[in-house]
């Protein structure tokens, strides 16, 4: 019995103790010690755990505390962003849309984004409207950029700039129907959680 109470006590501590890991492995990171932060994030790797996959991906993006790798950073992102870890499914995105690491795929880079969108990532709405003013990676279109420009709101200074830009260029009818569209984006995307 008292084994089992043991095992039960492990058991329920193991999250704990992951995401003290974390915080330890992004502590480290902030601070400039990145050999304790890549060997906090390498064991949480190592359990499959999202959140590590993600540092090592940041630390290889970067080529912080291990050389530089976008193959690397792509790998572990990948890893991450199919656990659905928003921020690593943005970076991934980024990755292909860059042709980092990875072969330059738009469809692909366009998929992620969406997927960070869904997932709460503050910085991929931005990337797809990016995407849709440009006209790089999908059709051009004024309306969708300004949709997902207000999708990613006021607290995004580059999203709150290029919706600016595009104030100019669209109709009052199509900036109403842009934030009509980021509205029900919205209010769909919050029905799901």
């Amino acid at each position: 019995m008292k084994n089992l109470i043991l095992a039960v006590a492990l058991i329920w501590a193991m999250p704990t103790l992951a995401g003290a890991g974390y915080q330890d492995a992004t502590d480290a990171f902030d601070k400039g010690d990145s050999l304790t932060a890549l060997k906090e994030f390498q064991a949480l790797a190592d359990e499959n755990d999202a959140r590590g996959q993600y540092g090592l991906g940041i630390m290889y993006d970067m080529g912080e505390g291990v050389p530089q790798s976008s193959e690397q950073a792509a790998k572990w992102y990948q890893l991450s962003a199919e656990q659905g870890y928003a921020d690593a499914q943005n970076n991934l995105g980024v990755m292909y849309e860059n042709g980092e690491g990875v072969s330059r795929n738009y469809d692909e880079a366009m998929k992620w984004y969406r997927k960070a969108a869904e997932s709460g990532n503050k910085d991929a709405p931005n990337n797809i409207g990016v995407m849709y003013m440009s006209g790089v990676g999908a059709i051009k279109d004024s309306l969708k950029a300004y949709m997902w420009f207000s999708i990613a709101g006021k607290g995004d200074p580059a999203a709150a700039s290029n919706k600016k830009f595009l104030l100019k260029r669209l109709t009052p009818e199509e900036v109403a129907r842009a934030k009509s569209l980021a509205q029900e984006w919205l209010k769909i995307r919050e029905q799901k959680k």
